[in-house]
């Protein structure tokens, strides 16, 4: 049992959970979850980065203000790290491949996917942010921004938090 783990990644423990699985298909198992959560977030960065690279080709680029200029250096930047982040567990698998690592490998990459969520997170509020505040105006645009914080902050943090604290349902098994 690995006492070590935050709470939040006891899917990755060996404890008993009711399932009838090796610590090597459960690391197996929890591995393609997260190529799972990794394909879909690499399709939302790929759009995000995609239409950050077709802004500095568009006529009224050269219309933004020094503020939308600089959030949108700090967006391409961002989209760089989450490209990276997102890409980084399949390097790893690579480099580990055969080595027998597996259990350490999905910690790891659990640990990476979830600063990827963070810097997605900051890319999806930052690109709705520059967009309201291109298009409408400034105040528009910080309305956006604490919108979309506030809605990332509740469905990426506080609704998980309220479900672990609620009793499973009858029957439920645990991941």
């Amino acid at each position: 049992m690995t006492s070590d783990l935050p709470h939040d990644e006891h899917e990755l423990d060996d404890r008993a959970d009711g399932r009838d699985e090796t610590a090597n298909e459960r690391a197996d198992r929890n591995w393609e979850e997260l190529l799972q959560e990794l394909r879909v977030m690499q399709t939302g960065t790929q759009i995000l980065t995609g239409f950050l690279l077709a802004v500095a080709f568009q006529p009224r680029f050269t219309d933004m203000d020094e503020f939308q200029r600089d959030l949108y250096v700090v967006l391409v930047a961002l989209a760089a790290v989450a490209t990276i982040l997102a890409l980084a567990p399949v390097g790893m698998h690579r480099a580990l491949f055969g080595h027998r690592r597996k259990p350490d490998l999905v910690r790891m990459a659990s640990r990476i996917v979830k600063l990827d969520l963070i810097v997605i997170g900051a890319l999806t509020i930052g690109v709705t942010t520059l967009i309201v505040d291109f298009t409408v105006d400034r105040t528009a645009g910080l309305v956006a921004l604490v919108s979309a914080l506030v809605l990332v902050v509740a469905l990426w943090i506080a609704l998980p938090r309220i479900m672990r604290g609620r009793p499973r349902s009858p029957g439920a098994r645990p991941n």
